[in-house]
Formats: C-alpha cells, structure tokens, sequence
C-alpha cells in the first residue's frame, strides 16, 4: 500500500463516485463494524496495493476511533511509521492515545519518552495527561499537569477539562472551583466541557442555585456558545434532584438547540423525558427521531426500548422490538438483551428463553449480559447448577471488548455460601475451575469458604496448604483450625 502524504485537506464527500467506493474507510466497514470484520478488511487493505494518502489515513483512524475500534486504528498508525508517512506532533498525540488504550499506561510512556525533544508538545503532553486521568492515576496527572506549567507550554482548557473530569470520578468535586479560578486568572478561556464539568462539580455538593449562577455566567459570558449538550447536563442535574419541572423546561430548551438533529440529542432526550416519567413526551421525542433518522440505527431502538421497560410499558417496548426486528440489517443481542432482561424480571422465564434462541437463529448469539440475566434469575430463584452454568458460559464468551468476564465479588460469595450449606465440595470445586479462567487470584474469601466446605462435607485434601501457598494467601484462625482437620495427608 503506498502511504503518501498529501498537503492539501480534502473532502470525501468531494472525490468521484467510484473513489468514494473505495475510499479506506469504507473498505474498512463493507461487512458491517465489528471490530473482527474491520480488522480483517484492514489485514486485506494491508496486504494490497492502493494508494492511500494521508489525509485519508488520518480521517480513517478518526472513524475507527469514534468507534472504539482501538485494536485497528492502533494498527494502522503503525503502519504510517513504517511505510514512511510523516507523524505531525497531533498524529503522536493519537498514537500515544492508541497505546494505552490498546496496551497499557507503561507502553505509553515509553512512547513519550521516545519522542524526540521538538514533538513533545502540548499535543504530546496533554495526550499522557488524558491517559492518566481516564486511569485514575491522580498523583501523576497532577505532577505532570505542574511540568506542563513549569515548561511554559500553551495550555488550552482540555489539559484542565482532564485533570476536573478526574476530580469529579474521583469523588473530590470541591477541588474543581480552585482550578477554575485557575483558568480565569491565567486567561485560558473556559469551553462548555468546563462549564459542564463546573456544574457537576456543584451538583454533586447539592448546590443547585450555584448551578445556576454557573449558566448564567455562560450565558454573560458570550464567548463559549451554550450547545445542546450544556442543556442536557443541566436537565440530567435537575433530574437527579427530584427537580422534574425544571428538567422538563430545560429539556425543551435543549430540544431548541438540537437545530442540527444531533441523534445523539434525540436519546438523551428520550432518556431524560423517561426519567422525568413523561412516557408522551418519550413517544412524541421518538417520533421526531424516526422523521429525522428514518433509516434508525440499532443504538436508537435500544435507547427507546430500554427506557420503555424502565417506565413499566412492557407492551410498548415489545412492539417497538418487533419493528426494529423487522427492519433491522443486523440483528444486535444488545437489543434482544433488553427484552429479555424485562421478561425475566418479569419472571417470564419462557419468554425469555425463546427470545434469547430467536436471536440466536438470526445469527446473533448470545453475549455475557444475556447470560448475566439468566444468571440473576437463577440466583433469585435457588437455581444454583443453573447459575453455575451461566457463570461458565459468560466466562467462555468474554467482554465485548475482548477482555476477561468474571462474576462479581456478590455472586462469587452467593454460590460459595450455597455450596457451604450443602456440603456440596465437589459443586465448590467444579465452580473454582471455571472461576480461575477469569481471574488471576481467587482470594482468602473463597479459599475459606472452601475450607468451610470441606469441613462441614467431612472431607479432606492433603493439598490445601499447598494451594494456598501457590496462591500466596493467609488465612484466618478459624480456617487454620480448620485446616488440622481438613488437610491430612
């Protein structure tokens, strides 16, 4: 593939008929966007010899990114180093992005500290700074946020926006007041994700009249136009205050902003109307989305049909399941897995269970959340084997994203706590096997309940002692008294 770099900026939506056909990103996304066919259509484009030019490298990996198709889009800025394309200083602060995302904090820095002198920038530098924050890693975004400053770099508000984002998940609001007055006194110019940023920070130590004043300010301000997303912030924050009538003026407000038909507007509004109990204006809003997106996509009707099982309105959600499946390319489990979740809250386990193979003879099968539903039915109602075997099936499917799935700390404790009031050692064991494929340490909790279990079964093992040496774990004293008896050779 010959990797040129072209100086001028163009527009797909400019070229011939038959290069837009085969443009790089959609030969990426021919069969669909799953981040297997998109990596295989990658290794084909690889392995050929079209010319791609840099421009178009660079809107690519902004798609596969949008996406979350880190895998690819990391792949592909390789191939840029490789085959000779020149990285701008925005391109290595994409790259570095990639790397962590796709690796891990460490390979990241190596990145970095690999850059020459001239391209560690505020590009550079604001990249790392966002990777620490979004992994929580507060003293060392806070330490290079102060080299930032002691370099003199040109700070924008997306440096400030992280470290404030990193504040707010980290449970320390009070801290983002002080940055902002920060940003004032420096004269960097605060942009909506400040303003909204500030607002949560205010929300969350239940100042509501502050979040006010705050909007106000935007308004007074001028400078950083109030879009529809500053709205929705607002509305979701009256939401959570029991402050319905608020949040629904403001919703109209946002409506008015959504002049573009952002469908991403569309369902936070319908979500927030379902919020608010306002099942009208969820159907009225949904109406306006179908007119502006009449070929709607899978995300819409998933977004409708959760928020209609959240308001109770069974009967609404599956009619609105059977005109997504009759018009749906895909069939998306996700979807599926919203009706099937309602039935079996329902306790409508037949229902469930039909729709769950409906969608499997449709060609979508079923993911670790469908088998999280079966799960927690089967747990509400004593099923134990058969949550066993819902924890096994979810473990051998794995996350969407690729990762581990493992049970939470809650149903490991459940099922042990079952195996140890039946005595049932061998019903332990078999769960400890499947439970080893998802995580690297199956910890003292376990290990004493499995004592526990043994000891009430009376049943020995001579290599208990051993296992918990393997796994390096100390015990209690009750479980080391059990164990006299428990490990005998």
């Amino acid at each position: 593939m010959a990797l040129q770099q072209f100086g001028r900026t163009k527009s797909v939506t400019k070229r011939s008929t038959k290069y837009v056909e085969q443009a790089l990103y959609l030969r990426l996304f021919k069969d669909g966007g799953s981040d297997v066919s998109v990596r295989q259509q990658l290794n084909e484009v690889l392995k050929s010899r079209k010319r791609v030019y840099k421009w178009e490298v660079g809107d690519t990996l902004k798609k596969l990114r949008e996406r979350k198709l880190y895998y690819p889009a990391l792949k592909l800025s390789e191939v840029m180093d490789r085959r000779g394309m020149n990285k701008t200083v925005s391109d290595q602060a994409i790259h570095l992005d990639l790397i962590a995302k796709t690796r891990d904090i460490p390979a990241a820095e190596n990145y970095f500290i690999d850059l020459p002198e001239t391209a560690k920038t505020h590009h550079s530098y604001g990249a790392l700074l966002n990777c620490y924050c979004k992994e929580l890693m507060t003293e060392k975004a806070e330490a290079l946020m102060e080299k930032m400053k002691a370099l003199n770099l040109s700070l924008t508000s997306m440096p400030y926006n992280s470290l404030m984002t990193l504040y707010s998940k980290t449970g320390h609001p009070e801290k983002i007041p002080a940055i902002i007055q920060e940003m004032k006194a420096g004269s960097v110019m605060l942009d909506s994700c400040s303003y909204n940023v500030w607002m949560r920070a205010l929300a969350a130590v239940n100042d509501i009249s502050g979040v006010e004043r705050v909007i106000d300010e935007m308004k007074r301000d001028g400078r950083v136009s109030s879009d529809w997303t500053t709205y929705s912030n607002l509305a979701s924050i009256y939401v959570e205050a029991g402050m319905f009538e608020k949040a629904e003026k403001t919703l109209n407000e946002l409506e008015k902003k959504n002049a573009r038909r952002d469908l991403l507007a569309y369902q936070f509004l319908i979500t927030l109307y379902g919020k608010t109990g306002n099942l009208r204006e969820v159907y009225r809003v949904w109406r306006s989305l179908r007119l502006a997106f009449p070929k709607t996509a899978n995300i819409s009707y998933l977004n409708m049909i959760q928020v209609l099982v959240n308001l109770n309105d069974l009967p609404g959600a599956e009619k609105c399941f059977r005109e997504w499946e009759s018009r749906c390319s895909t069939y998306d489990i996700r979807v599926a897995n919203v009706l099937i979740g309602a039935y079996a809250k329902e306790g409508m386990l037949e229902k469930a269970k039909e729709l769950k193979e409906q969608a499997r003879r449709r060609g979508a099968k079923p993911n670790a959340k469908t088998w999280e539903i079966f799960l927690d039915y089967y747990l509400e109602t004593g099923e134990y084997q058969l949550a066993v075997d819902c924890v096994a099936n979810a473990t051998s499917i794995g996350r969407g994203d690729g990762g581990k799935w493992s049970p939470s700390r809650k149903i490991v404790k459940t099922l042990m706590e079952h195996f140890e009031q039946e005595k049932d050692v061998d019903g332990a064991e078999g769960f400890l096997e499947i439970l080893k494929k998802s995580v690297d340490s199956l910890g003292v909790e376990v290990f004493e309940s499995l004592i526990r279990t043994y000891a009430a079964a009376g049943r020995t093992t001579p290599s208990m002692r051993a296992r918990l040496k393997m796994e390096k774990l100390e015990v209690g004293e009750a479980s080391k008294k059990l164990l006299e008896a428990v490990c005998v050779e």
